[in-house]
């Protein structure tokens, strides 16, 4: 099908609907470098103008990759659910942007929409959308996941706990941890990035974490982010894994380049469920996306790269996932130029994951060679706030020193919860409150010389060397809350 539209005196065509969903992308650098995007602005607005005019129920008609050819493309065939999509069937693109924009559509309607909901639908409409439309519509959504301790409900941002260390070392991981719990940092996940992506590395960082949530009761869940097979392997040889963790990309030769396929994930996912660590009905599956993915793969289709962000979030959706996570500046400037490019990315991603049904955090982040700053992250960072993000990063120093990009910090989650009125988790809160850690879910308190967590020997490094606290470590003996915590 051929798609038509006419600026002024001048005419535009797009030979398919791949097409005009790229010439309608906002710029971006990583299309630019596969040459997908519109010549230059009026081009632009005009694959704008013609693809607001395009009817919902083409995305179903014209797949933009071959189901043949494609698994991700049959998923999101097959589990597309006709009654879901009824209410906004009748609609176009432009259409949906305004029935998005109402009142009346609100957080159970979108949640009740999102099964009905491709995600090239939700790509296809971000690009008509302004910045402050992608915040609203994705603020009105509300996706709550369950381990220890209970995500994405209103009024709380949850943060994920990223102590990763150059070497593994067990000491400097275990440091991190406690220094970004004394933030009140860790209730989405504490989870490391390993430098070694082996079984015995993942065994030894796993009962790392697993000993420190159990002796300190913190109501949280941790993650080696190794290679699926390599979690696979570690819970065969009895690893204490909570959640399993890959990168996921929207189409089936990306996720070769990944070494995974539907099966392997399905596979990982029902042995952590077999592994008995969540409890019934919660979720045991963490996944990483990024725009760019499929292009660095040499796997993208000639589709642009948000489209194809938005198809790994069918991929997400399919395995319940606790935590899902867009690493929206980590690939570079050859994908995302700039600090501009980075912010409309973000925000674009948070809002097609939130539409699609799943539990959106982001890696506020970009790496040192992209024309970005602090200033830029911090300006991301606060409209993702306001947008209802589940979680974001705390990084030590927001520079993670293992993978050498730049994050946001330990603190920087907690001026985001003073500005907005968030809370942590409440299982999470509750645990802080009685740590003497945080007062009221807002206010961080002194850490006194005697607390738990850090006197008299920083109790997490003898933690670190295995020493268990009835062997002679500083570990409190009675459960915190206690005299002795």
């Amino acid at each position: 099908m051929i798609y038509r539209t006419w600026n002024g005196r001048h005419g535009y065509s797009f030979p398919d609907l791949a097409t005009l969903l790229a010439k309608a992308s906002p710029p971006r650098s990583g299309d630019d470098l596969a040459g997908l995007s519109a010549a230059n602005a009026a081009e632009r607005a005009a694959a704008q103008v013609c693809l607001a005019e395009v009817p919902l129920t083409q995305f179903l008609e014209e797949p933009l990759i071959p189901p043949e050819v494609d698994e991700v493309t049959r998923l999101i065939l097959e589990r597309h659910q006709p009654a879901a999509f009824q209410a906004v069937a009748g609609l176009t693109v432009g259409q949906f942007r305004d029935w998005l924009l109402r009142y009346e559509t609100n957080g159970p309607v979108l949640a009740g929409l999102a099964p009905g909901l491709t995600p090239e639908m939700t790509a296809a409409v971000s690009k008509l959308m302004r910045q402050q439309d992608l915040i609203l519509v994705a603020s009105k959504v509300r996706k709550i996941t369950r381990f220890r301790n209970t995500l994405g409900g209103p009024g709380t941002l949850a943060v994920r706990l990223q102590p990763n260390h150059p070497a593994d070392d067990p000491r400097g991981i275990a440091a991190s941890i406690v220094d970004g719990l004394m933030y009140g940092c860790g209730d989405a996940v504490i989870g490391i990035n390993p430098a070694t992506d082996s079984p015995a590395s993942y065994h030894e960082l796993a009962s790392l974490m697993d000993r420190l949530i159990t002796e300190y009761r913190i109501p949280t869940q941790s993650c080696v982010l190794a290679h699926v097979t390599t979690a696979l392997r570690a819970m065969e040889e009895g690893a204490p894994v909570d959640l399993v963790f890959q990168s996921i990309a929207g189409t089936q030769s990306a996720n070769s380049s990944f070494g995974i396929t539907l099966a392997l994930l399905k596979e990982a996912r029902e042995a952590a469920l077999g592994l008995g660590r969540v409890p019934a009905g919660g979720q045991v599956m963490y996944f990483e996306t990024g725009q760019g993915s499929c292009l660095s793969a040499g796997a993208h289709h000639g589709i642009d790269q948000q489209t194809l962000e938005a198809r790994a979030y069918a991929v997400a959706r399919e395995f319940d996932p606790l935590l899902v996570n867009t690493v929206v500046g980590f690939i570079g400037p050859e994908y995302l130029f700039d600090g501009k490019q980075i912010i409309r990315a973000g925000l674009e991603d948070h809002f097609c994951g939130k539409l699609l049904g799943l539990p959106m955090g982001c890696d506020v982040c970009y790496t040192n060679h992209a024309e970005a700053d602090q200033d830029d992250m911090d300006s991301l960072l606060t409209l993702l706030g306001t947008a209802g993000c589940n979680f974001i990063m705390g990084v030590p120093g927001a520079a993670d020193v293992m993978l050498g990009y730049q994050s946001t910090s330990f603190h920087d989650s907690h001026y985001l919860r003073q500005l907005l009125g968030l809370r942590p988790a409440p299982e999470f809160a509750a645990w802080l409150e009685t740590m003497g850690i945080m007062q009221d879910g807002l206010r961080l308190l002194p850490a006194q010389a005697g607390h738990a967590l850090v006197a008299p020997q920083l109790q997490a490094l003898a933690l670190a060397d295995g020493v268990p606290a009835s062997a002679g470590s500083s570990f409190p003996q009675k459960a915190p809350g206690s005299e002795t915590a």
